[in-house]
């Protein structure tokens, strides 16, 4: 099997959804300047902004006695700079033009796209299930902005049954990411899953679930990983789980897909012996991050275990590896980035009933940057990547038996 699709027990009973946008020779080459402009905003620019920063900005203060020895003192000496503003600007609009690229095709095809959707949850003929609850309140975090700069946001819907945002954010993560050319799925998750493999070769989980799970991208390879378990998946938008259960459906993998709240869940008191998430907390405010982190110690059974893959925290990263992190709080519609970024996520843990002893903050190898190592980085090591440069930031806890 590849590392990046799942090859087989596709399901020909339900067409793929994603196949369905089909755009033009001049939307294919728009969507591939999107992917290169953001690829060179996000990669390339970012050295030319903190070479122009160690070359003449800090020298600048540094003469005067002005240490830059944070965050927001780098912050406030940079916004004024040329170079910030060039790079802001170009990875803004890069950002917003990579979801806009498929919203044509989409469209186009959206009718179709419904019609997949609503048969596969009329039928979930791979044993998987959707649950959706249109009552549910939407939280202002996320009804307040289009998050991420994603059109339409993760839940509205302007059609009944919609998808549309479910193909905009799948298709256009595509795009953002430079892996247009077939279905990707989750790094993230086979990294954690590889890691969980090794460190604790003995753990086979029964039932698990994915927090914020979007369309289950980063839940699918759990599937994979751990043959035989029971699949769960909650978000707050409806579009994006009819899209990412139509996709598992025509897969042949089984998920249970449910609209909630992580803040407050249906599922019984220690249900699950794995709990996930990914790219998730710190689009929600702190207090509902306490309220989550709760939600997953009541839901975790002895034994269990949690890992959820983030952005590091501001105490374990150096001042303008800081900075650079931040930059999303102002400028990509997530301002609760940095307020997450602040807390010590050992700490947020201990509050929500977990033992400090048992709890981790780490950084995990790539798969593809390191496929012979299996076992996490110290934070003093020597060579340790970047959180998305090589390694990806980590953490969680575990349950005694």
């Amino acid at each position: 099997m590849a590392a990046n699709t799942l090859q087989s027990g596709h399901n020909s009973a339900i067409p793929d959804i994603e196949a369905l946008a089909r755009p033009t020779l001049d939307e294919r080459g728009r969507q591939r300047f999107c992917s290169a402009l953001r690829r060179y905003a996000i990669q390339d620019m970012p050295e030319m902004v903190k070479r122009d920063f160690d070359e003449r900005v800090k020298p600048r203060f540094e003469a005067r006695g002005d240490a830059l020895d944070n965050a927001l003192a780098i912050e406030k000496a940079m916004k004024p700079e040329a170079s910030y503003r060039f790079y802001s600007t170009l990875r803004y609009n890069a950002q917003e033009m990579c979801f806009q690229s498929v919203q044509d095709s989409v469209e186009r095809a959206l009718p179709e796209m419904i019609d997949v959707a609503r048969d596969a949850a009329a039928r979930s003929p791979a044993g998987g299930s959707l649950r959706l609850d249109p009552a549910l309140e939407m939280p202002r975090y996320l009804t307040a902005q289009d998050v991420h700069l994603t059109p339409g946001c993760f839940h509205n819907e302007w059609v009944e049954d919609d998808v549309a945002q479910g193909a905009v954010v799948s298709l256009g993560a595509r795009v953002f990411s430079a892996t247009m050319s077939y279905r990707s799925w989750g790094g993230v998750a086979r990294v954690i899953s590889r890691w969980i493999k090794h460190e604790r070769p003995d753990f086979r989980p029964l039932r698990i679930l994915d927090i914020g799970t979007s369309s289950g991208k980063n839940l699918v390879p759990y599937v994979e990983a751990f043959p035989g378990v029971e699949a769960h998946g909650v978000d707050l938008g409806a579009p994006l789980l009819r899209w990412g259960h139509a996709i598992a459906e025509h897969e042949g993998v089984p998920v249970h897909f449910s609209q909630q709240n992580a803040e407050s869940l249906d599922f019984p008191d220690g249900h699950f012996d794995l709990i996930v998430s990914s790219f998730f907390f710190h689009e929600i405010p702190v207090k509902a991050t306490r309220n989550v982190l709760k939600e997953c110690r009541r839901l975790l059974r002895p034994g269990g275990l949690m890992v959820h893959q983030e952005l590091p925290a501001t105490g374990l990263v150096d001042a303008w590896e800081d900075y650079f992190w931040n930059w999303d709080t102002d400028n990509n519609n997530e301002p609760f980035y940095t307020a997450f970024r602040a807390q010590d996520p050992i700490a947020l843990m201990a509050e929500a009933g977990f033992d400090r002893a048992r709890s981790f903050a780490q950084i995990l190898p790539d798969v593809n940057t390191y496929p012979d190592r299996y076992g996490a980085f110290a934070w003093d090591e020597p060579g340790r990547p970047r959180h998305g440069k090589g390694g990806w930031y980590v953490f969680g806890s575990s349950l005694p038996q």
